[in-house]
């Protein structure tokens, strides 16, 4: 077997957002590729059958594809893509003189969602969808001047219920002048989200829009509006009650909360009714089968290391009721990743965080009385995605030596298949994305080991480890401890191109699940609530200890590299320690107090520390730019050009710094990248880099 090269990476396929048509016979899913040639990332469409009778079929190629939803009926399949205009419209505009606005109107009123608009010569994303039943090409549904969002299906197939930007023909000259260079004039608290740029006044309502017509109708009632509505939207769900839901905030100051409701409004736009009670931050609204009840998941809306817990909302379907809302999950104690999935009128799925893993709990949707599911994942893979549909579950898994596949199961089995019973589960694997790449690869396996902390605490970690290496009889080898963002994240046994490509170098690959982390229980994550970094480092240098003292770890040749939160604990570490040597803090933050008001998650920082003003000593407790003369370690700092969320003027204030006060460092920021890497090449130069930056103050290779 041989390692995998930089090369590989552009052979890497990922999968992601799995859709069961109602009778769960096919799946549609989502394959994250890289086009080399446009060096750009393309998200295309699949569909597989979940008897696994033959492989996944290839619906699109030209462009990305996204948020797949079948049709209630199952023979159509819609989805978000950016793609040129349907010709079918082209023809039409060519031979109509009018120019009305897809959705009917001028005369939408300012207040919220996203802006930074591409060119207007640059198609939108909009609704396309399948008729699998006649075959062909993709048809546009939607043609908003601004794009969609999201959507959803009405329950008898025949409307959707579409979120879109809706400007003013006042905000419209504002956007266009925009698009030109023009300059940014901004009124909100929130005025920029990552990836987005800066906030406008712009709001992103819910519309109805015939599938066949094309007729858009505005819900006035209903638009996005909040802190985080930029970045997550309305998020529509359309019952089979007739009733809408959506989450939004119509508060006074929406933009210094956190707060989302969850509310149900008629497709005519009438009887809006809020759910929750103003202290949540709701999201993924999904209907019960009669839709009687909605589920959605939500957390407190001033505290982030609090789970996100599921919630039930009986009687949402019926104006005249008296909704009662409650936890289903809250004994769990453990935080949902995302929307629960309805297997019947009483039981959902959820996608929840435990033990440095996500895996599957059975939710009572009138009691609070999780049951954990599917123990047969639990054998090392990590679960990415999942959906349910009637007799049948499939699954997005991860395994560290494996890959990334998708799986389907009987879901009644997945509910028998627990630690009390020995219920044959094995899913069916029905796809093999990565086979060619690999088959023959060398890869690493995997262990969890716990170790106490400075405080006598456990902390868990997932070792990463070369396909060479024997744990019981090991020989201390280079290890590189790579640190999880978040903070109020996790790593768990699941697989990554970087570790299958640093332990085929030769590498250990340590994650620490440090104080903070989410998975182990709110206790443990609230533990850092205003004061990030002491605990962490302590976790993160102990966890390293423990490896040198089992021997996998060479004392002599250790290195520290963390992304976002990654970043900022990576320095927490070198100003604590001289043990490494090497160290690659990526697109963090170094001063929290010169930060506030340049990122955008400052309502985050005054739900944990106050105002910078009034707690000066706690933003600088918390930031290691002060400490930089403590650091002997040599630092390697990235950043992206365009990251609004760690932005690269706090990379620059690093590396100032830390080079005049005599630590060797080196600046690499990325141009047009957001909080992450996403372009090919740059994805490969990143990982070069940090390699080559390893291997330059490896002892050894010297």
């Amino acid at each position: 077997m041989e390692s995998l090269d930089l090369e590989s990476l552009f052979d890497l396929r990922t999968p992601r957002s799995v859709a069961l048509s109602p009778d769960g016979s096919r799946a549609a899913f989502v394959v994250s590729e890289f086009d080399t040639g446009a060096d750009e990332r393309r998200n295309s469409l699949f569909v597989v059958p979940t008897d696994g009778s033959r492989d996944p079929h290839r619906l699109s190629r030209v462009s990305s594809a996204g948020n797949p939803a079948w049709s209630p009926g199952g023979n159509r399949l819609a989805f978000i893509a950016t793609r040129e205009e349907d010709i079918e419209l082209a023809v039409q505009s060519s031979g109509d003189e009018t120019d009305d606005d897809a959705d009917g109107n001028d005369d939408g009123e300012g207040e919220d969602d996203e802006t930074d608009s591409n060119s207007d010569d640059e198609p939108k994303p909009q609704v396309w969808l399948f008729d699998l039943a006649l075959g062909g090409d993709a048809r546009q549904v939607t043609e908003f001047d601004e794009g969609v969002s999201d959507f959803d299906w009405g329950p008898r197939g025949e409307r959707l219920v579409v979120a879109a930007r809706d400007p003013t023909d006042e905000q419209r000259e504002y956007l266009d002048a925009r698009r030109d260079d023009g300059p940014i004039e901004l009124t909100r608290i929130q005025h920029k989200v990552n990836g987005q740029g800066w906030q406008d006044d712009v709001r992103t309502y819910l519309f109805v829009v015939d599938v066949e017509t094309r007729e858009a109708t505005r819900l006035d009632d209903a638009y996005a509006r909040g802190a985080r509505a930029a970045q997550f939207g309305p998020q529509p769900a359309w019952g089979p009650s007739d009733r809408i839901a959506f989450v939004s905030y119509f508060g006074d100051d929406p933009d210094e909360t956190y707060v989302q409701d969850l509310y149900t409004i008629a497709p005519d736009g009438s009887e809006r009714e809020r759910l929750t009670d103003g202290t949540l931050a709701a999201g993924g609204p999904r209907w019960s089968p009669t839709g009687d009840r909605v589920a959605f998941t939500a957390g407190d809306a001033t505290n982030a290391c609090a789970p996100t817990e599921v919630y039930v909302a009986a009687g949402a379907g019926d104006t005249d009721e008296n909704t009662e809302v409650r936890s289903v999950s809250h004994s769990l104690d453990r935080t949902t990743l995302w929307p629960p999935v309805w297997t019947d009128e009483d039981t959902l799925f959820a996608q929840v965080t435990d033990g440095g893993q996500a895996r599957l709990v059975a939710l009572d949707a009138g009691a609070d009385d999780p049951v954990r599911v599917f123990e047969a994942q639990t054998d090392g893979r990590d679960l990415l995605d999942f959906d349910a549909m009637g007799k049948t579950t499939v699954a997005l898994l991860s395994h560290p030596s494996e890959g990334m596949d998708l799986f389907a199961a009987e879901t009644a089995k997945l509910r028998d298949d627990t630690s009390e019973n020995d219920t044959d589960c094995d899913p069916t694997r029905l796809t093999e994305l990565n086979e060619a790449l690999l088959s023959d690869a060398a890869l690493p396996s995997c262990e969890r080991v716990t170790f106490e902390n400075s405080d006598g605490d456990e902390i868990e970690a997932i070792v990463h480890l070369p396909a060479d290496f024997d744990s019981a009889d090991p020989e201390p080898r280079p290890t590189i401890v790579h640190i999880h963002g978040g903070p109020m994240w996790y790593d768990a046994p699941k697989f990554s191109f970087d570790y299958a490509y640093w332990t085929g170098k030769g590498y250990v690959v340590c994650n620490v699940n440090y104080r903070g982390s989410i998975s182990y229980g709110q206790a443990f994550t609230e533990t850092i609530r205003g004061q990030w970094g002491p605990r962490e480092a302590d976790d993160i240098i102990s966890g390293v200890e423990a490896l040198v003292s089992r021997g996998w770890a060479d004392p002599d040749r250790l290195f520290v590299s963390g992304f976002s939160q990654g970043g900022i604990n990576t320095l927490h570490v070198v100003t604590r320690t001289d043990m490494f040597a090497a160290a690659a803090p990526e697109h963090g933050i170094y001063d929290f107090y010169s930060n506030f008001g340049t990122a955008d998650m400052h309502q985050w920082y005054v739900n944990d520390f106050g105002y910078p003003w009034e707690n000066p000593d706690g933003y600088r407790a918390i930031s290691t730019i002060q400490d930089v003369d403590e650091i002997s370690t040599p630092l390697l700092i990235t950043a992206g050009g365009e990251d609004w969320r760690c932005p690269p003027s706090q990379a620059e204030q690093l590396y100032v710094s830390a080079s005049r006060a005599g630590v060797e460092s080196k600046l690499v920021v990325y141009p047009n990248e957001h909080h992450d890497i996403g372009a090919p090449e740059r994805a490969k130069h990143r990982l070069a880099a940090l390699t080559e930056w390893f291997e330059s103050h490896d002892s050894v290779e010297e």
